[in-house]
C-alpha cells in the first residue's frame, strides 16, 4: 500500500518541497484527496483564464512610458480572440492597417535600425501584463551600453511569435526580440518567452528564432533573461546568424563562480575542475 502524503516516512516528500509538480499528493481510497483535486481545478481555471484575458495594452503602453519607452499599438490579422485561437496562422502576420503604420515609420529612418523590440499577448496577456515593464527596464539598462538604434516598443494584439518577422523586416531592422505570453501550463499561467531573430524576414522557421523562456518570478529572472539576451544578440551581429547555429553560451553565475572561480560556457554542460 502506498504511504500517505502527509506520512513522515513518504521519500517523496522531500521532492515535494523541491517543484510545485503534483507529486506525492496521496490519496483518498482510488481518487486524490479533496485538496489536490480542488488545487488542480483552480490551477487549470488559472490556465483558462489566462488564455482568454484580454490584453490591457492601455496599461502596458502607461507602465513603458513611465519607463522612457515610446510605443507602437499593432493588430495582427485575427480580428477577434476565438479567430485567434482557431487561426494560428492569422497571429502570425500582420493586418494591413498595422503594416501601413509600419511603412510609414520606416519611411521616416531610412537608415533602419539595430533592434526592434516586440510584445505581444500570445496565449497569456497575464504574463505580458505582469513581465514585460520590468523585463524591459533591465534590458534597456544594457542595450544603451551597446548603442544600438531600437525601436518603440511594438505592441501587437492576438500576436504569435512569427509576427516579429514581418515587424523586423518592415521596419527593417538587424533584430528583433519578441516578448510574449507563453502557453500556460497548470503552475505556471503568466510564463513570458523571448524569441530573438537575426536578419529577421517574413517566412523564417523555429530553426532560425533563439527562445529564453520560463521568465517570471518563480523562474528565470529578468536580470538572468536579459543578461542571455543580451549575449545572443552581441554574437548574432559578430557572426550574423540566430536560431539553431547560435548556443546560448553566455557566462553564468554558479556557486563555483561565487567560491572566486571563473566558471564560462553553460553551467549545465560544464564539469566542474578536478
Amino acid at each position: 500500500m502506498d504511504k500517505p502524503a502527509g506520512d513522515p516516512q513518504n521519500p517523496l516528500l522531500e521532492l515535494r518541497r523541491l517543484t510545485p509538480a503534483r507529486i506525492a499528493l496521496g490519496r483518498t481510497g482510488t481518487s486524490l484527496p479533496t485538496g489536490a483535486q480542488l488545487d488542480f481545478q483552480y490551477a487549470h481555471a488559472q490556465a483558462r483564464d489566462a488564455v482568454h484575458l484580454a490584453f490591457d495594452h492601455a496599461e502596458l503602453r502607461a507602465q513603458l512610458a513611465e519607463g522612457g519607452y515610446n510605443t507602437l499599438l499593432l493588430h495582427s490579422a485575427a480580428p477577434n480572440r476565438d479567430t485567434y485561437l482557431q487561426r494560428p496562422d492569422l497571429g502570425r502576420k500582420l493586418c494591413d492597417a498595422s503594416a501601413q503604420t509600419l511603412r510609414d515609420y520606416a519611411s521616416t529612418h531610412p537608415d533602419g535600425l539595430d533592434l526592434a523590440i516586440v510584445v505581444a499577448d500570445g496565449l497569456s496577456a497575464l504574463a505580458v501584463h505582469r513581465h514585460a515593464a520590468p523585463f524591459l527596464a533591465r534590458l534597456q539598462e544594457q542595450i544603451a551600453v551597446e548603442g544600438w538604434a531600437v525601436s518603440p516598443v511594438v505592441l501587437v494584439e492576438q500576436g504569435r511569435v512569427a509576427v516579429a518577422d514581418e515587424v523586423g523586416q518592415l521596419l527593417n531592422a538587424k533584430m528583433v526580440v519578441i516578448l510574449i505570453g507563453e502557453r500556460p501550463g497548470l503552475s505556471s499561467p503568466d510564463s513570458l518567452g523571448l524569441y530573438f531573430t537575426y536578419n529577421p524576414r517574413v517566412g523564417l522557421t523555429d530553426a532560425h528564432r533563439n527562445c529564453i523562456s520560463n521568465v517570471r518570478l518563480e523562474g528565470l529572472s529578468y536580470g538572468m533573461a536579459a543578461h542571455r539576451l543580451l549575449y545572443l544578440m552581441r554574437e548574432a551581429c559578430r557572426r550574423q546568424l540566430s536560431g539553431v547555429n547560435l548556443k546560448d553560451e553566455a557566462q553564468v553565475q554558479t556557486l563555483a563562480s561565487d567560491a572566486g572561480t571563473n566558471t564560462k560556457g553553460n553551467f549545465l554542460l560544464n564539469t566542474p575542475n578536478t
